[in-house]
């Protein structure tokens, strides 16, 4: 599910929009710190959002998040059409 529109807020938030109409807001301010996530300490990086060529939210230094999975949170289940595929258990 792609994301049509998106908005950084206070305190590591993030609004968005997505293809189908659903609008939410994810609190990412755990991530802060931890890996490639470090150079959101700096609150004015995490304000320069933008959305990427498939649809999903990125920064610079090639930092980017799913799309998919921020719709899971935003709604509770993924997006119509999504599949996991697995793999039979081999004994």
């Amino acid at each position: 599910m792609k994301v049509t529109s998106l908005k950084p807020l206070p305190d590591y938030r993030l609004w968005l929009r997505f293809a189908d109409g659903t609008e939410g807001t994810v609190d990412l301010s755990s991530y802060v710190g931890d890996g490639v996530f470090a150079a959101w300490r700096d609150p004015n990086t995490f304000s320069r959002v933008r959305i990427g060529e498939f649809g999903q939210p990125i920064w610079d230094g090639d930092v980017d998040l799913c799309a998919d999975a921020l719709y899971k949170t935003v709604t509770g289940h993924l997006p119509a059409g999504f599949s996991v595929k697995t793999e039979p258990a081999h004994a």
